[in-house]
């Protein structure tokens, strides 16, 4: 989420930017797993700045655009068939699945500049919905789709995130008539299943590559996190032994008949170097769409948030009674301000790296979570009133917050 960079954790594996290898990783845990976007130019994505204009142009997309919304529905899935009269191969899956998958590719704002990751993203309405995970567009500045089938590329925007179960609608512009994946009821969903995973794997653009599996697992809990970036706990997973790589996230676990039962979310590390794992983990279904419809609907809540959030301009970590030590300040626990965004709020502010941010109006801050939680509560040019500790004294100060990356 924006606002915040938090400290990583040597426990979850970390995912290596192609071209360049990876650095060792520590020994696999099936409890932990990475994310699958690819980063194209470098591997930290920090939230840190820019974007301040462009989303008062995000929230008029998104007022017209609710209210035109048709609802994603689920369809019963159709069983495998021992005598595979219904089974599509995976050219039939290629054929059926392809057209609704689409290549995401980001710019994001870091502390040092800019960079670009890619992912992939599922065709839900044919006016442009796309379903995808909430980390392959989370602060970025920039989202360009390409649709298979046509030329060039195409601007996207987000119209609502769910961070917490790792999901996110954007919509395309100035398209129409688009195919669009079929969604089955992931419910019935049984270990053995014969499944597909479809996805833009390396970042490597084109049509997507189509891999076979089984479902390993149901009901899986994982921890999940890529770049030793903010690690997150996602519940009821499908896992499959189909082969995924980075880039592959927001891509289509589907069935032998060609239908979505999952979200391609994370992967578990593999070897020295790996750049690809068969210890695939996917969102269901079912979940992925109940939360796409919330937001389609704009409704905002347990855990959805709608449109452009408040953005205060700071990169942060946790601060607890050791690291508060370690860095020899006087308060035990708070967001501890690593950089300040030029212009930004915060600045204007007169936070400055070293801070402790402690209070967002009266909701207190005890760790980089709540910051993000209290700030994400409030739209652009919404005021709020920061407390924060520099040295021996404590401030306050009511900023005006402004549009910045995607959370």
């Amino acid at each position: 989420m924006s606002e915040m960079t938090p400290e990583p954790s040597s426990q979850n594996l970390q995912l290596a930017p192609p071209p360049a290898p990876a650095v060792a990783s520590p020994p696999a845990s099936p409890n932990f797993a990475r994310r699958l976007t690819a980063a194209i130019v470098v591997a930290v994505i920090l939230a840190t700045g820019g974007g301040v204009g462009a989303g008062w142009a995000l929230a008029r997309l998104i007022s017209s655009h609710y209210t035109t919304q048709a609802h994603v529905q689920t369809v019963s899935p159709i069983q495998q068939s021992t005598s595979g009269s219904t089974n599509l191969d995976i050219n039939g899956i290629t054929r059926k699945v392809s057209p609704a998958v689409v290549d995401i590719n980001t710019v994001i704002q870091t502390a040092s500049g800019s960079a670009a990751a890619a992912g992939t993203g599922l065709i839900i309405t044919s006016s442009g919905d796309v379903l995808t995970n909430n980390h392959v567009v989370e602060g970025s500045v920039s989202i360009k789709v390409t649709i298979q089938g046509k030329s060039g590329t195409y601007a996207a925007t987000v119209l609502g995130v769910d961070p917490t179960d790792d999901i996110a609608v954007i919509h395309i512009n100035g398209v129409s008539g688009l195919p669009t994946v079929t969604i089955a009821d992931s419910s019935t969903v049984k270990v053995g299943d014969t499944i597909y995973a479809l996805g833009n794997a390396l970042g490597l653009g084109g049509a997507p590559r189509v891999t076979q599996g089984t479902v390993t697992a149901l009901d899986q809990t994982i921890t999940a996190s890529d770049n030793g970036a903010q690690a997150e706990q996602l519940t009821g997973m499908i896992q499959s032994d189909a082969e995924i790589s980075p880039g592959d996230s927001g891509g289509a676990l589907v069935n032998s008949a060609g239908q979505v039962i999952g979200v391609v979310t994370a992967g578990e590390a593999q070897g020295f170097r790996s750049t690809s794992t068969t210890i695939a983990f996917a969102i269901p279904s079912s979940k992925a769409v109940d939360i796409a419809n919330r937001i389609l609907a704009g409704q905002a809540g347990n855990g959805v948030f709608i449109g452009p959030v408040g953005y205060l301009g700071v990169s942060v970590q946790t601060l607890d009674a050791s690291s508060a030590a370690q860095l020899g300040v006087n308060v035990s626990s708070g967001a501890y301000v690593r950089t300040v965004v030029a212009g930004s709020p915060a600045e204007r502010a007169g936070i400055t790296s070293g801070s402790v941010i402690t209070r967002v109006n009266s909701a207190v801050v005890d760790s980089a979570t709540a910051l993000g939680d209290a700030l994400h509560q409030y739209k652009p040019g919404d005021q709020v009133k920061i407390t924060w500790i520099a040295g021996n004294a404590t401030h306050t100060a009511t900023v005006t917050l402004i549009s910045g990356p995607a959370i």
